[in-house]
């Protein structure tokens, strides 16, 4: 395995170098590719630079303790135990480091919830969704944006779209997108009756410009007037704004902003999304078929997680992870599940199964 990966660092002098010369210093799309090329080698390249050094104190310690005696040789072997200890947990986490990289690390994630089964009490839970990404975000250092919001009549969401921007957020999130389910007693209901709804949450890597090239011919653009709550000038201008992709028939609406051109914009950064997003499902469609069919078509129909007041349970269904404490995870605490999460991926990864 080492012997393979001497070329990674070999490649990782290579950026190094090429970041401090003046024609890629020049060419932003260059330095771009350089530079999270370089970012992502760096944490593999550190942990074999420390495996090599550990070698070399595993050699040191074994010959110490084969020339001591008595106690002194016993204290060798203490400092050879644990110098090995040190070796195989390098080796580990260079596994992992090896493991392909998601393609969408890094970017920007875009988040829409909508109230799915169970009327209003749906659109509550939708809003405890939204709630519970915000307080997440805010706990990771991550940025989030509202891009568009429809409130329900108890003050829940129909729809709520936002982008949460973080170096991590992708790799954190990712793992969120399908139906959720909240089984309690709605506010709605006078009997003391524990209702189930849900609601569903898409989550997309945010596209830029480059990555998703848009032909102006192949998009409709339709403007009309805004509909619902707004200040002064919202529902009296033609502000709101519907983007249709003809080749994909992908349309967005927005209408949050007052201005048509920044509806124009946001609605164009979420289409970009996407379009991206059902080029990538395209591709793994294509080079997968045999394992959607075993996994049933990848969960967006199912249940990914159930979040039960009554036990104060959160349960995550895909792994079968259950926590107690169901108030912390709405609040943003949510790295528990989400480390379960990514351990599973990463096992079945390291295992072959992915």
């Amino acid at each position: 395995m080492f012997d393979r990966l001497a070329s990674v660092e070999d490649e990782y002098l290579l950026i190094e170098a090429s970041l401090a010369d003046p024609e890629v210093l020049a060419d932003r799309a260059a330095l771009r590719v350089a530079s999270k090329r370089y970012k992502d080698l760096t944490p593999l390249v550190e942990a074999l630079r420390a495996h090599r050094l550990r070698i070399v104190d595993v050699d040191a310690a074994r010959g110490y303790m084969n020339e001591s005696t008595g106690d002194d040789r016993e204290l060798w072997r203490a400092e050879l135990n644990s110098v090995e200890a040190d070796v195989a947990a390098l080796e580990e986490q260079i596994k992992v480091l090896m493991l392909p990289k998601d393609l969408n690390d890094g970017k920007a994630v875009i988040i829409e919830i909508r109230g799915a089964e169970g009327g209003e009490e749906a659109n509550l839970f939708a809003r405890d969704l939204f709630e519970m990404y915000q307080g997440y975000a805010t706990n990771r250092g991550w940025k989030l944006e509202m891009l568009s919001h429809a409130p329900s009549d108890l003050g829940g969401f129909n729809q709520v779209t936002f982008v949460v921007r973080g170096d991590d957020a992708w790799g954190r999130l990712k793992f969120e997108g399908g139906p959720h389910r909240v089984q309690r007693v709605p506010v709605t209901e006078s009997q003391g009756r524990i209702h189930t709804s849900s609601a569903t949450v898409l989550v997309l890597p945010e596209a830029d410009e480059v990555e998703v090239q848009i032909d102006e011919r192949d998009l409709q653009i339709d403007v009309y007037r805004s509909s619902g709550a707004g200040g002064q000038s919202v529902n009296t201008t033609d502000s709101a704004v519907r983007i249709t992709h003809l080749p994909t028939g992908i349309s967005v609406a927005m209408q949050d902003e007052r201005s048509q051109l920044q509806n124009r914009a946001r609605a164009l950064q979420v289409l970009r999304a996407r379009v991206l997003q059902a080029a990538q499902d395209d591709h793994d469609a294509a080079m997968s078929i045999e394992r959607r069919l075993q996994v049933g078509g990848g969960g967006r129909g199912e249940k990914i997680r159930t979040y039960n007041f009554k036990e104060n349970r959160v349960t995550d269904h895909r792994i079968g992870f259950t926590i107690y404490r169901l108030q912390d995870v709405l609040a943003g605490n949510l790295d528990d599940v989400v480390d379960s999460l990514i351990a599973d991926e990463r096992a079945r990864q390291l295992s072959g199964d992915e």
